[in-house]
């Protein structure tokens, strides 16, 4: 009886040969009939043995098709531990029962030792794995139409792509290639991206030739890298990727239906009010025309002309009709206009190898997007590589933890490999959030047909009433209420007066009508009188008119409430750069090593030192030090080459196009990719708004890790133990940071922050392995080290001030916000010095005013920091949560707050802000 359980435990436990193996043999064994790997469940309970059962399937025969396409059959788990598909554990099958035979005795201690333990049924390494590629890519019944595109020269339709998101589905990816399957099928270049100059496409690209193309294609590190310099035509070319939004749409939702001006009309026609007065109307028309036509006229008075009233009351309905109607038909027009404006934004693609920026509208299905700290993320894609990305998909999917991705190659890979694990993510879905690291996606679904964009559809915003505007409707009804009870009081007690004195009343049956007509229309005018029927529409009016007022001042206004709530604002909170600053750095002077002086527009003389010039400065360094100063320039950037509006520059964040354009002036930095291609990074520290600076290992050919790290000045200066003392010297000579040379820096810092300037220091250490000895990993990958491990006693390469003008106006805006009552505050990371001489530029700072850092703030009692906030004009070196913080105990002083910010770090307190 434990002959077959020896024999298929030993199967499934026999060492492999190889790690590897083809999908040609694979296929080959279930062609032949040996589906010998089994899986099988053991009862503890029982002597028998269990029926062994085939579970491995393969969907289709050995051919080229096949052959290239990664074969993941159902994966085994034993024991808790993954068994990789192996070639030889195959080829040897036909052997084992003869091996078994001669190694009986030596087996069968073996399934006596594991008789009691808990084999169970074997799964697959991720969900769908046992799919075949019509399952993984079957139509949904609702979705079938997204299946079917006529005149398709692409090898996917757009619905074939959903399927890889739809949720996300290595299984489906697989069926597609995998993403050089999809750069084959969509007819693009994971490198290049698309060619500007596509319009209609020749030919077709069939689903198995995209598909068995996957693994002829070039690894992506040895492809040509495209020169930045290359310049794209930025002419606009007619009908551009005409074939690309004929299949798989453009990036737009399609507008909400408009309402129609009959309706508005409608709408604004059911008011209680309204039909309450139209009711009059009717009243007082039907006896006024009785009155006029049916009864024979006074000769005294003359023909009676009490329609008139009825008639009068109608004209004020429609009136009030056709303004209140006309005016939202007005207002969904402009609303329509700003919501398109709204959504518009820039994206940075990558188009005929040069990075460029497009609108979010412009993107397509092919398109190679860009990924950085803080981008929300505008159409599906997958993740072709970089550095460090993770998402936050919680808008998406409503997971709250942070995604990592893994590149789509990789994936492949380890598909082909058959070592893919349901952890293995390289789907970037629309509308999530990058919250840290750079890399790239290829686009693979855009529009209605991306995660984001179905869920919008059924989302779309209806314009909100205003706070106003419901306290005036309240108040309406309320008036409505009171005047239609007064009405109706009065109109019960003069018809009692009235039919009291009928008996006596010895008019004619026609005058004894119209006095009871008479009582009616008294009645009927209270109500008329009560009721400010045009009052909504007034403040209806008001604020459209402010709506567009502002828009034409540059200020868009997504919800009208915002009018009203400016009108209260008591204080403004400020982010400095790109709000009160322009966001147009240069740097103009800086310290190389702590001897080294140079400046250019700044004047920082005087008489204990000597500054340079910035040609003196820089023809000093050495091809050693020039280099190293090129690498924490150049490599530990997130910035590249690209086009905006027509002309080449810097895109990124601005204190990185700085450094580069002053590599560029002064270090001969050539194009960006070219310093970049023959550099091997090894792991990546996006830049964090809490540590104020960001950092890359690179391996050099030596083979020695070297960190490099810049970030701001003063705290940099603090993890720096070592200093190079003389950056002439071909060979880098690194000392002591002594406390001379440490003051001496600290006050060049604080001589540049004086200046208004933003000091940007730069630091490096090298490491003979990485990650180094002792220091910590990561839980996910044990190959990167946690940066506050290894950014620890730094050598000190040099610093920069790099100066960021105030904007035109700003002094005169602070100053007119001053004398309306409104309080304005600074809040910035930058150092106190600088965020201090800012202020005093703008006239922010008053007699009373305190300056405050985050850090300190941050651990004030709620009474402290309740004393302190009236007067804190500026807070410097803040975090997102410093400034979320501080707009919470405004609101909570009863203090109306507006924030500025321009800045992912601003989200927060944006977000808490009235």
């Amino acid at each position: 009886a434990l002959i077959p359980l020896i024999m298929a435990t030993d199967q499934l436990l026999a060492p492999p040969a190889t790690l590897h193996t083809s999908v040609c043999s694979l296929n080959h064994i279930q062609q032949n009939g040996s589906d010998m790997l089994q899986s099988h469940h053991h009862d503890s309970t029982s002597s028998e043995p269990e029926n062994l059962t085939p579970t491995t399937t393969y969907s289709e025969p050995c051919s080229s098709s096949t052959l290239l396409s990664p074969s993941s059959p159902t994966a085994k788990s034993f024991g808790g531990d993954t068994l990789r598909c192996r070639a030889d554990s195959f080829n040897s099958v036909a052997q084992s029962s003869r091996s078994r035979a001669d190694s009986f005795n030596s087996k069968a201690e073996t399934a006596r030792s594991r008789a009691n333990s808990d084999l169970t049924t074997l799964r697959s390494r991720f969900e769908g794995d046992d799919l075949t590629t019509e399952e993984a890519l079957r139509p949904d019944r609702n979705n079938e139409k997204d299946f079917q595109v006529e005149n398709n020269p692409f090898a996917f339709s757009p619905g074939q792509l959903n399927k890889n998101l739809d949720p996300k589905s290595l299984a489906a990816f697989r069926a597609l290639g995998g993403i050089f399957g999809l750069e084959r099928g969509l007819r693009t270049d994971l490198v290049a991206g698309l060619n500007v100059d596509e319009t209609t496409l020749d030919g077709k690209i069939s689903f198995q030739e995209a598909t068995e193309s996957a693994n002829l294609q070039k690894p992506l590190e040895s492809r040509r890298i495209i020169a930045q310099d290359v310049i794209v035509t930025d002419r606009e070319v007619k009908g551009q990727y005409h074939d690309r939004k004929r299949v798989f749409k453009d990036n737009r939702l399609p507008a909400k239906k408009p309402i129609s001006i009959w309706r508005l009309f409608w709408n604004a026609y059911n008011d209680r009010v309204l039909l309450i007065l139209t009711a009059a109307a009717v009243i007082s028309l039907a006896l006024g025309i009785y009155e006029a036509v049916g009864q024979p006229p006074d000769p005294q008075g003359g023909a009676s002309l009490d329609w008139v009233e009825g008639l009068a009351i109608i004209v004020a309905i429609v009136v009030v009709v056709l303004v209140t109607g006309l005016n939202d038909y007005r207002r969904e027009r402009q609303f329509s206009a700003l919501n398109a404006r709204k959504d518009d934004r820039q994206v940075k693609a990558i188009r005929s190898g040069k990075s460029v920026m497009i609108s979010v509208y412009d993107v397509t299905v092919g398109d190679i997007l860009h990924l950085e700290s803080g981008d929300s993320i505008p159409a599906d894609g997958i993740f072709i590589g970089g550095h460090g990305i993770r998402c936050d998909e919680s808008s998406a999917t409503g997971e709250s933890d942070a995604m990592k991705k893994t590149g789509g190659p990789e994936v492949w890979q380890r598909l082909v490999e058959g070592t893919a694990t349901s952890k293995l993510d390289p789907f970037i879905i629309s509308g999530s959030k990058v919250l840290e690291g750079v890399g790239t996606y290829l686009v693979t679904s855009v529009g209605v047909n991306s995660s984001f964009g179905k869920i919008m559809m059924g989302l779309q915003a209806e314009n909100e009433e205003t706070p106003l505007q419901v306290k005036l409707a309240r108040m309406a009804n309320w008036i409505g209420y009171l005047g239609t009870s007064a009405a109706g009081l009065l109109f019960v007690i003069l018809t009692i007066r009235f039919l009291a004195g009928l008996s006596g009343n010895t008019d004619t049956p026609a005058k004894r009508g119209q006095s009871f007509l008479d009582i009616l229309i008294v009645a009927i005018t209270i109500i008329v009188v009560a009721v400010p029927e045009g009052l909504p529409v007034a403040v209806t009016l008001a604020l459209s008119f402010a709506t567009k007022k502002m828009f034409k001042e540059n200020n868009l206004v997504r919800h009208l409430r915002a009018c009203e709530t400016m009108g209260n604002a008591t204080t403004i909170c400020s982010d400095k750069t790109g709000t009160l600053t322009q966001n147009k750095m240069t740097v103009v002077a800086g310290l190389l090593g702590t001897e080294v002086n140079f400046a250019r527009d700044v004047d920082l003389e005087d008489e204990d030192k000597t500054v340079l010039t910035f040609a003196a400065a820089f023809g000093r360094l050495s091809s050693t030090t020039r280099n190293l100063l090129l690498q924490s320039v150049a490599i530990n950037s997130t910035a590249f080459e690209g086009e905006e509006d027509g002309k080449a520059t810097y895109i990124g964040s601005k204190t990185e196009t700085a450094l580069l354009t002053l590599a560029k002036e002064n270090l001969g930095m050539g194009p960006v990719a070219e310093e970049r291609a023959g550099v091997e990074v090894v792991q990546l520290f996006p830049f964090d708004s809490d540590r104020k600076c960001m950092g890359v290992v690179i391996r050099l050919a030596s083979g020695v890790y070297r960190l490099l790290v810049k970030g701001a000045a003063e705290i940099m200066l603090d993890k720096a133990t070592l200093e190079v003392t003389d950056v002439s010297a071909e060979t880098l000579e690194i000392d002591e940071l002594s406390e001379g040379p440490r003051i001496k820096a600290s006050a060049n810092i604080d001589d540049f922050a004086t200046q208004s300037l933003r000091t940007i220091a730069m630091l490096y250490k090298d490491f003979q392995q990485w990650p180094p000895d002792g220091a910590q990993t990561l839980e996910d990958d044990k190959h990167m080290a946690k940066f506050e491990d290894v950014c620890q006693e730094m050598i000190f390469l040099g610093v920069v001030g790099i100066q960021d003008p105030l904007r035109d106006g700003v002094s005169r805006a602070v100053r007119q916000c001053q004398d309306a009552g409104i309080v304005v505050r600074m809040v910035t990371g930058d150092n106190i010095t600088t965020a201090s001489a800012i202020a005093k530029q703008c006239g922010i700072i008053t007699e009373k005013g305190r300056i405050m850092e985050g850090p300190s703030f941050r651990q004030l009692s709620d009474d402290d920091m309740n004393k302190i906030l009236p007067d804190l004009q500026v807070l410097a070196r803040s975090s997102p949560e410093d400034k979320r913080i501080l707009v919470t105990k405004l609101k909570q002083l009863g203090e109306t707050v507006a924030v500025t910010g321009d800045g992912t770090n601003d989200g927060p307190a944006l977000k808490m802000a009235d």
